[in-house]
């Protein structure tokens, strides 16, 4: 059924969140709302799945107005959403998470039978297989998200939103929920895609509407539109360069040095260099290492041989907390699963690894502010307060707070993994800045990311790894993304830890 808006505004106190907004989605098509945080993307989502209510307009559903005061009542109209938090009881099986609430009984009795009779027509009539032998916290974020699909299927849905499904997902998981779209549009099922991913945007959509500062700038189709026209809309500037320029490294002084570091069959013999100003990247496809080697200098996971040196010495890293004495940070992959306290403040969040050595001031308060307020300047979050908390901060301000931990315990190596992930364009310009501010200031940087043009864009050297081994270097004008592409799926070391 199309779906339209008609005039809508909605107002959070003084900020205007929609401003007499108008849009139409086509029935049976995957309709993308993209902006930089604050456009209104999300809140235009959630309006139409009844967790906000209009403050003025209308929405039309098969041309006809309608009241949509709750997300039952949206349900009910064939609409839903599903959030960037998924919302499933972790202890209990695919099948009964897509059937909670509706279930078949007997008398008291679940009829567990047909319930999973109903789950099992369901996944075959929609294409979508998950695994129902385990419960869901057992599966991948992916397949977590394939059940969300389901339940919102048996319950019916016509017009489901997607409020970035892609955000915590491996390459290869994007790949395949992006097909399981494709195939509900098929199904004339109508999909409301609200993402950062500008890539993703362009691959899967029918068509794009971006919005800026609670407006619509404009409606296309993905074929009229390059990553380019899509910043500049969003931004309402120009794309330009969105990296800082390199500044050549201070010294050629190793600052990290790994040799022959091994683990189990993740990755094996892996020796590198990271000097003083100097970014280096490790690239390569989901499964070759990058994150491992990360977590093993970090002291996250053990490794069974080789070294890892900082500025001249060898160094034991047991723990993530011995790593922060010795001077080394890292931003983890997921800050929301490995970095973030969600429901506590800033303050409380960037103060967190450094509570020991506050109890030694007898934590004094005025320490710890000062502290938190000298790294939430630095790390350039955009909140009201440090007593905020993390969760009501958008995507790149929570990924601020974690880089204003992290500068707090002045450290001489930041390693970074997957910088921007989940945030918008302005922030993942101001996070390549402070990047490149902090290398600029003598810090060696170590940056692992799955997005080809922030590698290209940011670092000196690239280390390209496959299948748990290092397989290129890459340097100053070597560095390109047909290079690190060409590199990574190269086979030099097909038989990875097996040769």
């Amino acid at each position: 059924m199309d779906l339209e808006v008609r005039s809508v505004s909605k107002r959070f106190g003084a900020t205007i969140a929609l401003d007499n907004v108008n849009l139409k989605i086509a029935s049976g098509t995957i309709h993308s709302l993209i902006g930089e945080n604050g456009a209104g993307k999300s809140t235009l989502g959630k309006i139409l799945s009844g967790v906000y209510q209009l403050d003025s307009g209308e929405v039309e559903l098969a041309g006809q107005a309608v009241t949509i005061g709750s997300p039952r009542e949206a349900l009910s109209r064939g609409i839903t959403i599903i959030a960037q938090e998924l919302s499933l009881v972790p202890s209990r099986s695919a099948a009964d998470n897509v059937y909670l609430g509706i279930e078949d009984h007997a008398g008291p009795w679940v009829r567990r039978g047909v319930i999973k009779d109903r789950f099992e027509e369901l996944t075959k009539t929609s294409g979508i297989t998950v695994p129902n032998d385990r419960p869901v916290s057992a599966l991948s974020i992916g397949d977590q998200q394939k059940v969300e699909i389901l339940r919102a299927l048996a319950r019916n849905a016509e017009v489901i939103v997607m409020d970035e499904p892609t955000a915590r997902l491996s390459v290869e998981e994007t790949a395949v929920l992006k097909d399981v779209m494709r195939s509900l549009r098929d199904q004339r099922k109508t999909i409301i895609f609200v993402s950062h991913f500008l890539g993703d945007v362009l691959d899967v959509s029918d068509a794009i509407t971006i919005m800026r500062d609670g407006k619509i700038i404009r409606t296309s189709k993905p074929s009229d539109e390059t990553h380019d026209s899509l910043v500049e809309a969003m931004t309402g500037r120009k794309a330009g360069d969105a990296f800082p320029a390199k500044t050549p490294p201070k010294s050629p002084a190793p600052v990290l040095e790994v040799n022959g570091l091994t683990r189990g069959m993740q990755f094996a013999d892996i020796s590198f260099t990271v000097g003083a100003g100097e970014i280096v990247a490790l690239a390569g496809l989901v499964g070759s290492g990058r994150s491992e080697v990360a977590r093993a200098i970090y002291g996250a996971d053990p490794f069974d041989s080789g070294e890892v040196k900082l500025q001249g010495s060898v160094i034991k890293i047991s723990h993530p907390a011995t790593a922060i004495e010795n001077g080394i940070v890292m931003i983890p992959e997921s800050r929301k699963d490995q970095g973030l306290i969600l429901d506590r403040s800033i303050r409380e969040n960037i103060s967190l690894p450094y509570l020991k050595k506050l109890s030694q001031l007898l934590m004094k308060r005025r320490e710890e502010n000062s502290m938190v307020a000298e790294n939430f300047a630095a790390a350039g979050i955009r909140a009201l307060s440090s007593e905020m908390t993390v969760r009501s901060l958008s995507g790149g301000n929570q990924q601020k707070a974690l880089f204003a931990r992290s500068l707090a315990g002045h450290p001489t190596l930041f390693i970074a993994d997957e910088p921007t992930r989940g945030v918008d364009v302005g922030s993942k310009r101001a996070i390549y800045e402070l990047l490149a501010d902090l290398a600029q200031k003598g810090m060696a940087v170590l940056v692992i990311s799955s997005e080809l043009d922030e590698v290209v864009g940011l670092a000196h050297r690239v280390i390209v790894m496959q299948t748990g081994r290092i397989v290129a270097e890459l340097v100053g004008d070597q560095i390109s993304e047909s290079a690190v592409v060409s590199a990574a799926f190269s086979m030099k070391q097909r038989e990875g830890l097996a040769s």
